[in-house]
């Protein structure tokens, strides 16, 4: 008889959560067509959509992350922790899934530590180089922890954990093409270098002002493209500070890369923030990059993760509060240097692990197997 897989993806709360968890789950459906797969998400946080657009059934949780700056309006929040975890019980018992796994966030605490609770199996993926509050916690009950950098026992069980990498969105991978036909359909002239700069979807106020700065700087070095992604929140502010300034023929201004394949085989360099799942599509891709880790994260997570890149000559770093005087500069001195662009490429290009989702997938299913198993045993002892 054929299993029927009915499977618990959880987490969300930004695109670096949302992407690999439908990574991991399109890996799934790919090897198990009929699989059943429910993720459990933050209320009125961007999964609710994404997920649905993807194609599938989400349920949302009252979730909220801890206020570090106020403790007093943590009371509201430990409330809305034992709703979800309440709720997450009732969506488990109804779902009645065979594994769960949790890909960090805020939103994936209550319904892992339920489902561990209830005797699924649980699989945790830390897709930064410094685990997560939620992830170190949840490791505890884990079945399995698939990991994206080396060296994190240093808060998971050893036995655990799986480096696997994280996962990414196989249409990035699907739509590569080579430099100069990419630069064609962007409209870009193909015999000049080209950095691209992005700061995600919503834009990154440090990253523009440090363009805004060095609007001069562009202007000067004609033989250079720069594609500036300035985010959806600054589009129009910084198009009207740039023309003020006298916009410079070799700057296109966008709120959003719509085709983010193109515009990165596009690119000779990368400007970026220091994103888990970021960096893993540029490790795939051998995409010279300078990261600029963002400051207002927790823990710190994204300059460790730039660090365990730079540490490795896979990637060049600019401080967030050095970005005006450093970060153009930089930019235009390491994509000008041949030698220093191919040794950042070929780096970078060693700490891609281009199977991560079917890897993921491989041990959710054996997870499932396992309980399937376990629970035909019961029933068979419970028949004699």
């Amino acid at each position: 008889m054929k299993k029927e897989y009915r499977i618990i993806v959880s987490g969300g709360g930004t695109g670096g959560h949302i992407f690999p968890a439908l990574s991991i789950a399109d890996a799934i459906r790919r090897k198990q067509p009929n699989a059943k797969i429910l993720f459990v998400g933050a209320d009125n946080r961007m999964e609710m959509q994404r997920v649905p657009e993807a194609g599938y059934e989400i349920i949302g949780l009252p979730i909220a992350g801890f206020n570090r700056k106020n403790l007093f309006k943590n009371f509201k929040v430990l409330w809305k922790i034992f709703k979800s975890q309440r709720m997450a019980k009732k969506i488990i018992k109804d779902f009645a899934p065979q594994a769960a796994v949790g890909v960090g966030g805020y939103a994936s605490g209550p319904t892992l530590k339920m489902a561990a609770k209830m005797d699924i199996p649980t699989l945790i993926q830390e897709q930064n180089s410094y685990a997560g509050v939620t992830n170190k916690i949840l490791s505890k009950k884990a079945k399995m922890i698939c990991v994206a950098y080396e060296g994190m026992e240093r808060f998971f069980p050893h036995e655990k954990i799986k480096l696997t990498g994280n996962p990414i969105r196989k249409s990035l991978l699907d739509m590569r093409s080579n430099r100069k036909e990419a630069k064609l359909a962007m409209g870009l002239d193909v015999e000049r270098k080209c950095v691209l700069i992005v700061g995600g979807s919503l834009g990154a106020r440090s990253i523009n002002e440090g363009i805004m700065a060095n609007i001069g700087l562009i202007k000067e070095n004609k033989d250079i493209q720069f594609i500036w992604q300035t985010g959806k929140l600054y589009f129009e502010e910084m198009k009207e500070r740039t023309a003020a300034e006298g916009k410079p023929e070799n700057l296109i201004i966008t709120d959003f890369v719509s085709n983010m394949a193109n515009a990165l085989s596009a690119a000779n360099l990368v400007v970026s923030r220091a994103g888990a799942g970021s960096i893993s599509e540029f490790a795939l891709l051998g995409k010279a990059v300078i990261l600029v880790p963002s400051p207002n994260v927790s823990e710190d997570h994204q300059t460790k993760n730039a660090m365990a890149l730079v540490n490795k000559n896979a990637a060049i770093y600019v401080a967030d509060a050095n970005v005006k005087e450093e970060l153009v500069k930089r930019a235009i001195e390491t994509v000008n240097d041949d030698e220093r662009i191919a040794s950042l490429e070929k780096n970078i290009e060693k700490m891609g692990k281009p199977n991560a989702a079917e890897e993921i997938a491989e041990e959710v299913l054996m997870l499932a197997d396992a309980y399937i198993e376990k629970q035909t045993r019961r029933e068979k002892e419970n028949l004699k």
